[in-house]
């Protein structure tokens, strides 16, 4: 995934953007960076690995020296960014979140158009961030450029761009992403999370629109392109991604979680002991379940959070797998001999819930009953970097799906997505029966709009429904 936040400000802004390019941390756990830009000392950058120490620990220094009125940072899941390019729009500094599905094709028109190179990442990949650095700098001016990357771009991209003259910031065509604007006394900020800049004495000013760009500096906010009509904001957000205290597009994260878990209590049928919500994006979604159904909420077992402080995991399966289990650390007390109700964010492997599953058998659980707070994924996402997954078959329901095509059955995805009928029923009993759990009910797609509370024209679902 990813995350950003950037200052424009009358005085030195490396504290605020240093503790709010902080705040996006959940998003991410490779890379991270910051790019400030002074009138006497011009552009100054640092990139970190964070894989293994937080952005705090590895920035602790730099801000010490870093100085400037600009400035943008990231965390990244992937590329090293932001970047300090030159070009005929003088020198400026980038950072993305998004995901590039024709990178190949839009490289060959580059290089058709007299473009020299490309620099390489130790993985063999190219920079998604360079990428759209050199597509902007195929027009005469800078707006104009950041468009046409909006255009050609297939997947989504939210871009900032900090020159001498301010932060442009340009939110993806369908607004899958969200970009909120903060503002205080001779200041504005730009952020991923809204939640990002209030500890830092801003108060919230607007969300851009899809597609919109605007001009950020320390007098104010310019709309440079106006939003589009439609939008299509990814519903994950509110389901895992986004941290319990913020918002997008004015609806709370915490309090839409609470409202599936209320609607994952109308629809169920079983009377477990405990209710109980996998740390940290489950937790919210079984307080709504509890809180509905009257089962009392319990923490059966507890996130290390010392040395375990954020959600993400690594991108390996074998190092993934060992972490999930590290990081739980059970209450035998509240697990022996009791029925549990589990609630996840989502099943997308299996792996990870699977070995939770296990634990909990091993430490005394007479039932494990699991409710995902999303539909079954279907389909690995098109427009954001949910998962670097190189086969849909990583998703435990199209590996269900495959087995049963190898039994020389038909299978109609749109069957299988639809919780009214039995080839849904049967998909479910198999993935429970391969988990191991004592039941399976995944939160249904109508209910999770009605979670969100936003008309579902706006809310992209293709995860689930493939739709577009």
């Amino acid at each position: 995934m990813g995350g950003f936040f950037g200052v424009a400000s009358k005085e030195d802004c490396v504290f605020d953007l240093f503790f709010g390019t902080d705040y996006h941390s959940h998003l991410g756990t490779r890379r991270a960076g910051m790019a400030v830009y002074d009138k006497q000392k011009g552009y100054d950058r640092a990139i970190h690995n964070i894989e293994n120490s937080p952005f705090r620990t590895k920035f602790d220094k730099d801000v010490n020296v870093m100085h400037g009125t600009l400035g943008i940072g990231c965390i990244s899941d992937y590329e090293p960014q932001p970047l300090i390019v030159r070009s005929h729009h003088g020198t400026y500094a980038i950072t993305t979140v998004g995901k590039i599905n024709n990178t190949d094709q839009l490289i060959k028109q580059l290089f058709d158009k007299g473009h020299a190179h490309f620099l390489e990442m130790s993985g063999g990949d190219i920079n998604a961030t360079e990428l759209v650095a050199s597509i902007i700098n195929q027009k005469d001016h800078l707006v104009e450029g950041l468009q046409y990357a909006q255009e050609i771009i297939e997947g989504s991209m939210t871009i900032l761009v900090m020159t001498e003259k301010g932060i442009y910031a340009a939110r993806d065509r369908m607004g899958r992403t969200p970009v909120a604007i903060g503002k205080k006394e001779g200041a504005y900020c730009v952020s991923f999370e809204s939640f990002a800049y209030l500890n830092l004495g801003y108060l919230p000013e607007r969300e851009l629109g899809p597609g919109e760009i605007v001009i950020v500096t320390p007098e104010g906010v310019h709309t440079l392109a106006a939003p589009g009509k439609e939008m299509k904001i990814c519903t994950f957000l509110w389901v895992y991604y986004g941290y319990p205290s913020s918002s997008y597009e004015g609806i709370s994260v915490e309090q839409m979680r609470y409202n599936c878990g209320a609607l994952l209590a109308e629809r169920d049928d079983v009377k477990p002991d405990i209710v109980a919500g996998v740390p940290d994006s489950g937790l919210a979604h079984a307080i709504g379940y509890a809180n509905r159904s009257g089962i009392p909420f319990s923490r059966p077992f507890i996130k290390y959070t010392p040395t375990w402080p954020r959600s993400f995991t690594p991108t390996m399966q074998s190092q993934r797998k060992l972490i999930a289990k590290m990081k739980l650390i059970p209450v035998h007390d509240l697990i022996q001999g009791r029925r549990l109700l589990l609630i996840d964010d989502s099943i997308v492997r299996g792996t990870q819930l699977r070995e939770t599953t296990e634990f909990l058998y091993q430490s005394g659980a007479k039932e494990v009953h699991i409710r995902p707070a999303c539909p079954p994924i279907m389909y690995s996402c098109k427009y954001l970097n949910f998962s670097r997954s190189s086969s849909e078959l990583d998703l435990i329901t199209r590996r269900i799906l495959k087995d049963i095509e190898r039994e020389g059955r038909y299978v109609d995805l749109t069957a299988y997505s639809n919780p009214e009928t039995a080839e849904y029923k049967e998909m479910l009993d198999r993935i429970c029966k391969q988990l191991n759990f004592t039941s399976l009910r995944y939160h249904r797609l109508d209910d999770l709009i009605e979670s969100v509370g936003i008309d579902r024209c706006k809310l992209c679902t293709y995860c689930w429904d493939g739709k577009e």
